[in-house]
């Protein structure tokens, strides 16, 4: 269907602007001594107005003659072959309703249809049809750009979805298996411990498969998940890992990926706790700042911290989902500082709505 007659507020402008046109054709009747005011205007507006929906028929013409498609021959046939049959359906709506002004009392009907008004109005007929071809083809080619753009934009919200499942794939194996390293140190030191730690992994993952088909989650939701993860280390650290969490009122219902801080703390115990003889302390402040959440991790690191042997995998994993995400709006920050190490997270502030 034509897009202006498929929406009614399209479609009262459009008859609008015929109407208006007729009156304009009206005028210059008038003003040409072929008619006076009100016959003019008898004749023209209804003439303008059925005439208005005849050339809306270029619409399918330019539709089955796509432009890529066309060349001289097609282009004088078919579109020369439409403007002539338009031009003449106009010429026998002119002379039908100038005939029926007769029956008003107008011996000549509503204008004296002289034969220069004859092929003035032949003329305009033709020409109306071909600027209708040219705004059709304009109209068409809008379409077409709209309908590509919504494609494009499709297209990159697939493949988006599609690395952030790849991304989100690379999470669970790799602390798997650092979790089943840390087990297997138990079971010949504390076997009791090695069971009790088997037990938190498993509802770990049980958290985590609740949460999988989720593309945000509150924050309150992360850091219950990273208390399952922590307990693990727990077990397996002792009073080495001390953690302190420092959440801001408000920030606890911001939303943000799923398993986010998870590898990021995962980090911290990799390479800072777990090679100090003493430990340390895991710092995690969350806050809202105008419309941004900030979160920041910190931990102590060795003076001479030893090259990472998975090639930073957690942190990296993480930068590529904020930007798949987020785009240009996240930022993840890493700073390496003698015997310290901190990453700032700041992400759109998005709260979650309560159902």
């Amino acid at each position: 269907m034509h897009p202006i007659l498929s929406d009614l507020r399209k479609l009262l402008l459009y008859t609008l602007a015929c109407l208006l046109a007729g009156t304009v054709f009206a005028g210059l009747l008038q003003f040409s001594g072929e008619a006076g005011w009100l016959p003019a205007l008898l004749f023209a507006m209804p003439l303008c107005l059925l005439y208005g929906f005849v050339v809306l028929s270029a619409y399918p013409v330019c539709r089955a003659l796509p432009y890529a498609r066309r060349h001289p021959a097609s282009v004088l046939g078919m579109f020369g072959g439409a403007t002539l049959a338009a031009a003449s359906i106009w010429m026998g709506l002119a002379l039908a309703w100038n005939a029926s002004g007769q029956l008003y009392g107008l011996e000549s009907g509503f204008v004296t249809m002289s034969a220069n008004l004859l092929l003035i109005l032949f003329m305009a007929g033709a020409g109306l049809y071909l600027l209708s071809i040219l705004a059709h083809d304009v109209l068409i080619a809008f379409e077409n750009l709209r309908i590509a753009v919504a494609h494009e934009a499709e297209s990159r919200l697939m493949a988006r979805d599609a690395e952030l499942r790849m991304l989100r794939s690379q999470i669970d194996p790799h602390f798997l298996f650092n979790s089943l390293n840390s087990i297997s140190a138990l079971t010949s030191l504390d076997p009791g411990a090695a069971r009790d730690m088997t037990i938190d992994l498993a509802q770990f993952f049980r958290r985590t498969l609740m949460l999988s088909e989720r593309e945000t989650i509150p924050l309150e939701e992360e850091l219950a998940l990273c208390q399952h993860y922590l307990a693990i280390e727990k077990r397996r650290l002792g009073d080495k890992l001390k953690v302190v969490l420092q959440i801001a009122p408000g920030a606890e219902r911001c939303e943000l990926p799923p398993l986010i801080l998870q590898p990021l703390l995962e980090n911290a115990l990799k390479h800072g706790i777990r090679p100090l003889d003493k430990g340390g302390t895991v710092t995690v402040q969350a806050l809202v700042r105008g419309p941004w959440l900030h979160i920041a991790i910190s931990n102590p690191v060795p003076m001479d911290p030893a090259p990472e042997s998975d090639g930073g995998v957690g942190l990296k994993n993480c930068k590529t989902r904020l930007a798949v995400r987020y785009g240009e709006q996240a930022r993840l920050i890493a700073q390496q500082l003698p015997g310290a190490f901190n990453i700032e997270i700041a992400v759109p502030q998005q709260q979650e709505t309560d159902s």
